[in-house]
């Protein structure tokens, strides 16, 4: 789409302001301010801070996003309301603690082919026809033969482009909300993830047994492509700081007086300024000792030129501690349902590191109703897992809340409650 094409009939023009103004009235409401505290108090581990609770819901659009909300039909209309809508209606329907932007936030245009090798998709349908199956057709076989494939990352940014898009929606939304450049550290830290695009977990696994010198020569690669992107996109000057409210991973807050603010330009940033992430799901099912091998050193370099990381997703990291508790500049870990909670809250006692629990998504979706007995002790028994250990509450992978958007409201409700009695006590 070129910049002659943004173009949005007038009454959606006034619409998305009217959206914009209702934006930035939420975002200054007092209770936002005491959200952001919350979130500061919580990263900077501040003594006492509370644990935030986030509902995920773009995994359940299909309740919370329904084509019934919607008002423009214009595909750039369409794109600047669902952006808005998503905000305005997380703190209708669901007032978690999200504080809700002050800003509209973008990012660069960017085309960044990370291993000159296409990697197709398939996808189908569920029930109700949303794509939620999907598999990679993997272009790797065989790795000795297929690493002569990958070549280094390219990268080019469109600079006139972002600022072009950038004015047009400062015009847009007429003052409503300031338009704001916002981007991580680009390279991926997901780096087995990569490695199950291109050849699968089956493949990798037998690798590793099998070909242990390709597959060092892999995560070489990968880890080489992770960072080249990363300095890639510092050189260029496009890093701006994300130490606000701005995620890390997974709906999981930046708030943080622990990274600089700004550079002397007030614009562009360093790696060491920066949140990032990483994770390592596909390695599930190997053993620590093949994980302290084969992946950990790769990881640990690629995470170095971080200011502050985040680990994990939906992996136990219980099992490989040993190892991820040495990964550099570590500051929130992920603890799914899977994890052992209590090993892990041991384990970050007096270390300032957020104990990032993931509770249960099928209490919130399976049922039609709320158990809410049930999801109130599943609150408990992670607050009692990980005493005085800083903590923070993240719900994802919600697929429905089967058209009930009480559901996720009151799971909130309740797991304040929970914490209320747990701080008071």
């Amino acid at each position: 789409m070129s910049a002659m094409e943004w173009n949005i009939p007038p009454e959606e023009r006034k619409h998305l302001r009217d959206l914009a103004a209702k934006q930035a009235e939420y975002a200054a409401l007092p209770v936002m301010s005491e959200r952001k505290q919350m979130w500061y108090d919580l990263n900077d581990a501040r003594p006492g801070a509370r644990p935030p609770v986030i509902i995920e819901t773009w995994t359940f659009d299909r309740d919370f996003m329904p084509a019934s909300v919607f008002r423009c039909t214009s595909d750039v209309g369409r794109g600047v309301e669902r952006q808005l809508l998503r905000n305005l209606r997380n703190h209708e329907l669901i007032d978690d603690d999200k504080v809700i932007p002050d800003t509209f936030d973008i990012g660069w245009f960017v085309d960044i082919d990370e291993s000159g090798v296409h990697i197709p998709i398939e996808s189908v349908p569920d029930g109700q026809g949303v794509a939620t199956g999907y598999r990679f057709l993997h272009p790797i076989g065989n790795l000795k033969e297929g690493l002569a494939l990958l070549k280094p990352a390219t990268c080019h940014v469109d600079r006139e482009r972002t600022m072009a898009w950038k004015s047009f929606l400062e015009d847009l939304l007429d003052g409503a909300l300031p338009v704001e450049i916002r981007t991580g550290p680009f390279g991926r830290g997901m780096l087995t993830h990569r490695v199950v695009e291109l050849m699968g977990m089956e493949a990798f696994f037998v690798a590793m047994h099998e070909s242990p010198d390709e597959t060092h020569q892999l995560m070489a690669y990968l880890r080489d492509n992770c960072l080249r992107v990363m300095r890639w996109a510092e050189a260029e000057g496009l890093l701006r700081v994300n130490n606000g409210n701005q995620e890390s991973f997974g709906s999981s807050y930046n708030f943080t007086t622990k990274l600089p603010t700004s550079r002397s330009d007030d614009s562009a940033a360093q790696l060491c300024d920066m949140w990032g992430c990483a994770n390592s799901q596909e390695t599930v099912g190997v053993s620590p000792a093949m994980f302290h091998e084969s992946c950990f050193p790769y990881y640990r370099d690629a995470c170095e030129p971080l200011g502050l990381l985040y680990y994990g997703c939906c992996e136990p990291v219980h099992s490989f501690w040993d190892d991820i508790s040495q990964l550099p500049h570590l500051k929130k870990v992920s603890i799914s349902r899977w994890c052992d909670q209590r090993f892990v809250g041991e384990a970050l006692q007096g270390t300032g590191i957020v104990f990032s629990r993931k509770p249960d998504p099928n209490l919130l979706g399976v049922d039609v109703q709320l158990d809410e007995d049930g999801w109130a002790a599943h609150i408990r028994e992670s607050l009692e897992a990980a005493p005085g250990v800083f903590m923070e509450f993240i719900v994802r992978d919600v697929y429905t809340v089967h058209g009930d958007l009480g559901k996720p409201r009151r799971a909130v409700e309740l797991a304040r409650r929970e914490i209320d009695r747990h701080y008071k006590s």
